[in-house]
C-alpha cells in the first residue's frame, strides 16, 4: 500500500475509461420473441438506437445514422418508439416527426412537416393506426397544446381523441380494442401531485364516447394503467401515501397488495413500466427500505411472492411467454438488460451499459444511511467511503467529501453501480449522494416535505448528511464540496449561498433564478414551482428570497458551473449571472459551457470535460496534487 493524501491517489477509472465503453440503455420492447431497448451512445454525441436483439442471440441496430429516435414532447421525452409485428415506428428528434421502419428496410416520414411532438404511442391494429400523445408547437404565441391523437398509418394524419386538459399520457387499448384508457392532469400539478385516469369506449369510426374519470384526482398519482390479458384495467395510485396495484373490477377499484412500498415512481418520462402480466401473475418490482424487490402477485389469491435477484435497482419490467425482461443495476456492477426465466429463476444478461470489468478493490460499496435534519427529522443518503486497493491516506487525514444532490428535484438516487461515484471515491474522495426530503422511494408524506420548501429543505438535508459524516470522523470539516445538476444544481447554489459548511460546488445547468425559471421554461415544468415554492406572481417575494442570483452577497468560497449552450430547461442565462456575480465578487470561479448539449450532457467528450474539469477544480481548491494530468480549466481570482 502506498501512502497519498486523499485526492491523490491513482485510479483505473478515468473519465476516457467512463465515456468510451459505456452507454445508457433505456426503453424496452417485446414483439413476439424479438426483444428491443434504446441505447443513448455518448460516443455517438448521444444519439438514441434502437436495438434488436433475435432469439438466437443476435443484437443489430435498428435506426440507422442520423435517425435519432428521441422525441422532445415534455423535453424530457421517453416512450420514443413502438414495434409491432416487425416494423418498427419512432420518433426522430431532429425533426420530431413520426417515422415508420420496415424490416430490411430505410426509416420513412409517416407524419407531416409540422411543429407536432409526439410519444408514448400503442398501435390500433383494427384501425390501422397509432394512438399516442401528440404536443403541438405550432402557434408560437401560446403555451405548446397536449392532447390524445390517433394517427393513420395509411395518411400519417392525426385525428384528436382526448383534449381540454394540459397534459395527457398512457393511452392504452383493451385487447378487444373497444376501450381506451389514459392518464391527464393540469395545471398546476405535476403527474405526481395528482392526475385522472380515464375509460372511454370507442365508436365505430375510432372515436372516445362517454369517457368517465374511474380513479385519480388533484391529490392523487396515478401511474402506468394497463389492461389484462382478460381486459380488467389495472393501475398504480397513492391514494394510501404509497404508490401501490389497483385494478377496476366490477366498477370498483380493487386494492391489489396494500404495503409501505412504492411501485410506482415520478412519471418524468413517458414509457415507465414497472409491472407486467406473465401468464396468470403479474411480475412487479416494487422499492422498499432504500432498494428494489421484484416479485410475482397473484390476482386470484393475492399473495405475492418474492422473486430473489442480485440486484438492488430494477428499472424497467416487461413480460413475455414465461419469462420477464428486466432493466436492472447492483452496486458492483454496470446497468444491464436481462432476461429471467420465472420457472426456474436463470438469468441470462442480454446488454450490459458497460463491459468494463474493474477490480473490486478499486469499488467503494454504498451504505445505506440516515441522518438526523432539521426540525426533529430524518433524511435518507447513500455514503460511499474513500476506496483504493493500492492506497492509504497519511494516518490522521480525513478525506474530502463530495455531496451529491439529486435532479428533479422529484426524483431518487440509488445504490446502483456508478462510475462517475466511483471516479471520485477511487481516488480518495469521499461521496454521499443524498435523498433529501421530496425525494421518491419512501413515501408521498416524504416526497411532499418540498412542497413550498424547494431551496430550504433540500438545502439543509444536503448540509446536514455533510456535517453528521464529519461528526462521525469520516470527512474533512474543512473540505467539504457539493454538486449537482438540474435541480441538483439549484440545490448547489443554495448551499453554497445561504450556508456556510460547504468550501466548494459544482453546478451543472443549475438554477440560480427561480423567478426566470418561472417565467422561461417550458410548458411540463411551468407551474412546477407553484406547489415548490408557491404560485407566481403571487408569491413573487418567495422566489426572490430564495434565489441565489440575488444574494451573492452572502457567497463566499469557490465556484464552478457547467451548462449546455442549448438547454431549453434551464436556459444558459442561469449560469452566466451567476459567474459573472462571482467573478465580481472574486470569488475563485469558472464556467464551462458545451455547445450542442440540451438539458443534461450526452455527448462523450463533453462528459469527459466536465468529469476532470470539476476534479481540477477541486485539487486547486482544496490543494491537493492530482496523480495525473487532466485537463485544466480556467479559474479565475484563484
Amino acid at each position: 500500500m502506498q501512502i497519498a493524501p486523499y485526492g491523490s491517489w491513482k485510479s483505473p477509472i478515468t473519465s476516457d475509461l467512463i465515456v468510451s465503453e459505456s452507454v445508457r440503455l433505456g426503453q424496452l420492447m417485446l414483439d413476439g420473441d424479438d426483444i428491443y431497448w434504446v441505447e443513448i451512445r455518448p460516443q455517438e454525441k448521444g444519439r438514441y438506437v434502437i436495438v434488436r436483439r433475435t432469439p438466437d442471440g443476435v443484437a443489430a441496430d435498428v435506426n440507422p445514422t442520423p435517425f435519432n429516435a428521441r422525441t422532445r414532447v415534455h423535453e424530457y421525452g421517453g416512450g420514443a418508439y413502438l414495434v409491432a409485428d416487425g416494423v418498427v415506428y419512432f420518433s426522430n428528434f431532429a425533426d420530431q416527426r413520426l417515422y415508420r421502419q420496415q424490416p430490411g428496410s430505410p426509416p420513412e416520414a409517416l407524419t407531416p412537416e409540422k411543429e407536432w411532438r409526439y410519444a408514448d404511442a400503442i398501435l390500433d391494429r383494427g384501425r390501422n393506426r397509432l394512438i399516442c400523445i401528440r404536443e403541438d408547437h405550432t402557434d408560437p404565441s401560446r403555451e405548446a397544446v397536449n392532447t390524445v391523437v390517433a394517427v393513420s398509418l395509411e395518411t400519417g394524419e392525426s385525428t384528436v381523441l382526448a383534449s381540454g386538459n394540459n397534459f395527457y399520457s398512457s393511452p392504452r387499448l383493451s385487447p378487444d380494442g373497444n376501450r381506451l384508457a389514459w392518464l391527464t392532469w393540469n395545471h398546476p400539478n405535476m403527474p405526481w401531485d395528482g392526475t385522472e385516469l380515464w375509460v372511454g369506449e370507442l365508436d365505430s369510426r375510432g372515436a372516445v364516447t362517454a369517457p368517465l374519470q374511474v380513479a385519480g384526482g388533484p391529490a392523487e398519482s396515478i401511474f402506468q394503467p394497463e389492461w389484462s390479458p382478460s381486459g380488467v384495467l389495472h393501475f398504480v395510485s397513492d391514494r394510501t401515501g404509497w404508490w401501490n396495484l389497483y385494478r377496476l373490477k366490477n366498477d370498483q377499484v380493487e386494492a391489489l397488495c396494500p404495503m409501505e412500498a412504492e411501485f410506482g415512481g415520478p412519471q418524468w418520462v413517458f414509457g415507465l413500466s414497472l409491472y407486467a402480466f406473465a401468464g396468470g401473475a403479474i411480475v412487479c418490482a416494487y422499492e422498499k427500505n432504500g432498494n428494489s424487490h421484484l416479485a410475482s402477485l397473484d390476482p386470484g389469491t393475492l399473495k405475492l411472492e418474492p422473486i430473489e435477484l442480485p440486484y438492488t435497482e430494477i428499472l424497467r419490467v416487461k413480460a413475455g411467454n414465461g419469462f420477464v425482461v428486466l432493466g436492472v443495476e447492483s452496486p458492483t456492477e454496470p446497468g444491464a438488460l436481462v432476461w429471467l426465466d420465472l420457472a426456474t429463476n436463470r438469468i441470462e444478461v442480454l446488454r450490459r451499459s458497460s463491459n468494463l470489468t474493474i477490480d473490486p478493490g478499486y469499488l467503494s460499496i454504498p451504505q445505506a444511511i440516515e441522518f438526523p435534519t432539521e426540525n426533529g427529522l430524518t433524511a435518507h443518503a447513500i455514503f460511499y467511503p474513500p476506496t483504493n486497493r493500492d492506497f492509504n491516506a497519511p494516518e490522521g487525514e480525513k478525506p474530502p467529501l463530495l455531496v451529491m444532490s439529486h435532479g428533479g428535484p422529484t426524483g431518487a438516487t440509488s445504490t446502483a453501480f456508478n462510475l462517475g461515484v466511483q471516479y471520485w471515491t477511487s481516488r480518495g474522495i469521499a461521496v454521499v449522494d443524498v435523498n433529501y426530503g421530496g425525494s421518491t422511494g419512501y413515501g408521498r408524506q416524504y416526497r411532499q416535505r418540498l412542497n413550498e420548501q424547494w431551496g430550504v429543505v433540500d438545502m439543509n438535508d444536503c448540509a446536514n448528511a455533510a456535517l453528521y459524516l464529519a461528526e462521525q470522523g469520516l470527512a474533512d470539516r474543512n473540505k467539504l464540496a457539493i454538486t449537482g445538476g438540474s435541480a441538483g444544481g439549484y440545490t448547489t447554489l443554495c448551499a453554497l449561498t445561504f450556508r456556510d459548511e460547504f468550501k466548494a460546488g459544482a453546478s451543472h445547468y443549475g438554477v440560480s433564478d427561480l423567478e426566470a425559471l418561472a417565467t422561461d421554461t417550458h410548458k411540463f415544468e411551468s407551474r412546477y414551482l407553484d406547489s415548490m415554492i408557491g404560485p407566481y406572481p403571487a408569491r413573487r417575494d418567495l422566489y426572490i428570497e430564495r434565489s441565489p442570483i440575488h444574494h451573492t452577497y452572502k457567497l463566499s468560497c469557490a465556484l464552478i458551473l457547467f451548462q449546455g449552450l442549448e438547454d431549453k430547461v434551464v436556459p444558459p442565462s442561469q449560469s452566466q449571472k451567476m459567474f459573472e456575480a462571482a467573478r465580481a465578487k472574486e470569488l475563485p470561479v469558472a464556467y464551462v459551457a458545451f455547445e450542442g448539449e440540451q438539458h443534461g450532457f450526452r455527448q462523450a467528450a463533453n462528459i469527459k470535460r466536465a468529469l476532470d474539469g470539476e476534479l481540477y477544480f477541486y485539487s486547486k481548491v482544496f490543494g491537493f496534487e492530482l496523480a495525473e494530468a487532466v485537463e485544466p480549466v480556467e479559474i479565475e481570482n484563484l
